[in-house]
């Protein structure tokens, strides 16, 4: 096999997508299997809704999920000139002309098609007037009006299109740039791919490109069409069904790791392995391994491999993550040293790093804010005590660390003569302002004793105020 050449191509009209994010990471996992190139092209030829912030959202998210490119980005929009003289040799060999028809004359004819049962298409009517440019015309391929197209697709087989079925597609739009269809085969053959990995929702634009590269004296890639993602109702996935956009789930704390994880096994697998590193990925991945039926996006699979990738992150790395979702949460400068302590805790308990900085953030703060519920079952009277003697226990500590702080709580609810939770849940509240935490000894060894015993004392007094608020006065 000669060089291995792939390419992703989106349009800057938006995000990047999941769906393309899967088509770029299919590509590119391709590509470096076969140590061949990943090529980036930015397809900016719709003027109108092309801009400069959705260009940039797409190459941040790509170099968030790790997917360099070899070449580019390319942008279409400067390389007018190349598909001029392309359209130019397919004029001087009489396989395109220029078209004066109007959008009305055009429209009209196509109602006038439907309501006759007939399949709405150019009728070629300029074919022979052999029009030169002018402004507001369009440039035609002379598509053939007989025989068939075949794409031979690496996933789907052999599919047969009738040429007659096709139409004078346009190359050259009225305001001079070219369309999805001549651009792109022009920038594929001049750029070399031999790959083309792509939805299949371009599948019916691919005979049509075949038909140009033949015209050209281009030769052909190996096209491979791809299943779309699906939501659980098995319609294609949209914004109804939940973020669909990369950047999104940057900010909902995933990690890019988790999601190329999931992305690559949205039709594609490897025996029934689920996690995969990313060199495993470049090892095994191939085409012969792509799934033909859609795949059904399942946001829950999605957070349990997040979880998985939030554990398996060392401490040291995870902190600096967390760093950025902690200052959402009002903890603009953590205490480093404690942050990558309470990473592993935190991991084991969080799905996303937007729950790690949730549920972690009482470690930084200089006063807590006790959950109304949580204050309303533990932060009573009743628990004053056990809080009172759970401080002095904890006071009394010559070396405090984690045995000797399991100890003193065991030794402490048996002399109270309670079981341990009761005792636990109580102090929990008081250091955390919740109910649900890492383990208490694990809170008290990472607060440390002088924190420790300052929330104790604390919530004591939270309870002391609550009481008097409450106490009916005197007549």
């Amino acid at each position: 096999m000669s060089e291995v050449r792939t390419r992703f191509a989106p349009s800057p009209t938006g995000y990047l997508h999941i769906g393309g994010a899967r088509t770029a990471l299919f590509n590119w996992l391709f590509a470096r299997h076969h140590r061949g190139s990943f090529v980036l092209r930015i397809e900016d030829t719709d003027r109108e809704r092309s801009s400069p912030e959705s260009t940039r959202a797409i190459l941040e998210a790509m170099r968030w999920l790790g997917l360099d490119w070899d070449e580019g980005p390319f942008f279409q929009a400067e390389r007018q000139d190349l598909y001029r003289n392309y359209l130019e040799k397919l004029i001087e060999k009489g396989l395109a002309y220029y078209c004066e028809c109007s959008p009305t004359d055009l429209e009209e004819k196509r109602q006038a098609a439907l309501a006759s049962g007939k399949k709405p298409k150019y009728d070629g009517r300029c074919r022979n007037k052999e029009l030169g440019y002018a402004k507001g015309r369009v440039a035609r391929f002379c598509c053939p009006s007989a025989g068939e197209t075949i794409v031979s697709d690496a996933l789907k087989g052999a599919i047969t299109f009738r040429n007659e079925e096709l139409d004078d597609l346009v190359l050259l739009r009225s305001d001079g740039f070219p369309t999805y269809n001549f651009a792109v085969v022009v920038d594929d053959a001049e750029m070399r791919i031999t790959h083309v990995i792509r939805g299949d929702d371009h599948l019916n634009n691919t005979p049509r490109q075949i038909l140009l590269y033949h015209a050209l004296g281009f030769p052909l890639p190996v096209f491979c069409h791809v299943p779309m993602i699906l939501g659980a109702d098995k319609a294609r996935l949209s914004k109804r069904h939940g973020a669909t956009a990369v950047g999104a789930y940057r900010e909902m704390g995933y990690l890019p790791q988790a999601l190329v994880n999931y992305l690559v096994r949205l039709g594609w697998s490897h025996r029934d392995q689920e996690i995969f590193s990313l060199s495993e990925l470049i090892d095994l991945f191939d085409l012969d391994a792509l799934g033909n039926s859609a795949a059904v996006f399942n946001p829950d699979k999605l957070l349990w491999l997040n979880q998985h990738y939030l554990k398996a992150t060392p401490p040291q790395d995870l902190q600096y993550l967390l760093r950025e979702f902690l200052a959402r949460e009002g903890i603009d400068a953590p205490d480093m040293p404690l942050l990558e302590s309470v990473c592993p805790a935190l991991a084991a308990r969080s799905r996303t790093l937007v729950e790690m900085a949730q549920n972690g953030k009482f470690y930084f703060q200089e006063q807590i804010t006790y959950e109304r519920e949580a204050a309303q079952s533990f932060l009573t009277p009743q628990s004053a005590p056990f809080i009172a003697a759970g401080a002095s226990r904890l006071a009394n500590l010559d070396d405090y660390n984690r045995a000797e702080i399991e100890t003193a709580l065991r030794s402490l609810a048996e002399h109270l003569g309670i079981k341990l939770k009761e005792l636990v849940q109580p102090l929990r509240v008081a250091l955390t302002g919740k109910v649900v935490s890492p383990g208490i000894d694990e809170v008290m060894l990472a607060l440390g004793k002088e924190k420790t015993l300052q929330r104790l004392d604390d919530a004591l007094l939270f309870i002391k105020n609550t009481l008097e608020k409450t106490a009916t006065p005197e007549n």
